[in-house]
């Protein structure tokens, strides 16, 4: 891959929120404590789970693997901003932007279809309870998460691939505080438009796609909640999926307002900033939506700090 000026392109450059010497310790300070909260609170529900034989169901496996992807996802982009701050850099090599766009897209779309199959989980759960253990049985379980992971993977890859085909000039910075996709096609000085169709077929299909299967989960799910005749009833079936709901809308609702942001201020800043939601805020503020308000989990929680089974 060549720039226009014929020499290789070695590396670009994250510009990151700020070129402001003195506010970088404190979004060195901000980005590791919620890092570390975000990787020590998924593997605490992950542990959890696993540890505890009552939580070894449908819900719980695919929230363990929710707590994963949450892991892998921030892992992709937040460590590379923290190394650059610390080394007084902003350089990320070529290879290394490449391999940031391909992870970061697969566990984007890994989150997205997680939810969603947890979402027909909780249909399943709550409009037909009789069948539920014969419906959600485990090999179905593995087979749900493993075509998830193919079409992420898949998905991921096609893009990947066509930014390789792109050509860079002499303008290689990136206003933005990892190799986003979009900010890598715009850099670009050669033809871009396999590049945009491909992205915003994607995300049509695999984020309205998803979503519209949430929709729809929760539509049957009201209404069977509706028909309960019971107040005390209608609150034990709603609380079952108040905090997938819950996780449901602040993934959306970020990823919304990134694109919604982006699209009417035009200002990258901005747009890098916004994308701090979904991509660092949402997966730390997970485990805690899980847990807080779950008596299984907080249980289970509790007898792994206490070293009990």
């Amino acid at each position: 891959m060549e720039p226009g000026n014929g020499t290789q392109i070695i590396e670009f450059l994250l510009l990151g929120f700020s070129e402001d010497p003195e506010l970088q310790p404190l979004i060195f300070g901000l980005f590791l404590s919620m890092y570390l909260v975000t990787v020590a609170g998924n593997l605490l529900i992950v542990l959890a789970i696993l540890s505890d034989p009552h939580l070894h169901t449908p819900m719980y496996f695919f929230l363990s693997n929710l707590s994963l992807v949450d892991v892998c996802f921030t892992s992709t982009t937040v460590p590379k901003m923290l190394v650059n701050i610390q080394m007084q850099s902003k350089a990320i090599s070529y290879a290394g932007c490449i391999t940031q766009i391909y992870f970061f897209i697969l566990f984007g779309v890994l989150d997205n279809f997680l939810l969603t199959v947890m979402a027909y989980d909780r249909f399943v759960a709550i409009c037909h309870p009789l069948h539920y253990t014969v419906i959600m049985n485990p090999w179905l379980c593995v087979q749900l998460v493993l075509v998830s992971w193919v079409i992420s993977v898949l998905n991921s890859l096609s893009h990947s691939l066509l930014v390789l085909q792109l050509s860079f000039c002499v303008h290689l910075e990136i206003p933005h505080f990892f190799c986003e996709l979009n900010q890598v096609i715009q850099i670009a000085c050669s033809d871009t438009f396999p590049n945009t169709m491909v992205m915003y077929f994607a995300a049509g299909l695999l984020f309205c796609g998803p979503l519209a299967g949430i929709l729809y989960s929760y539509s049957k799910i009201i209404s069977s909640i509706h028909a309960i005749p019971s107040a005390q009833g209608k609150y034990k079936a709603f609380s079952t999926c108040a905090s997938h709901l819950s996780v449901v809308s602040l993934f959306y609702c970020t990823c919304l307002g990134v694109y919604f942001s982006s699209s009417a201020t035009h200002n990258s800043h901005s747009t890098a900033t916004a994308s701090v939601m979904y991509s660092v805020v949402t997966p730390m503020l997970n485990p805690f939506i899980y847990s807080l308000r779950n008596k299984d989990m907080m249980g289970a929680l509790k007898r792994v700090f206490s070293g009990k089974p």
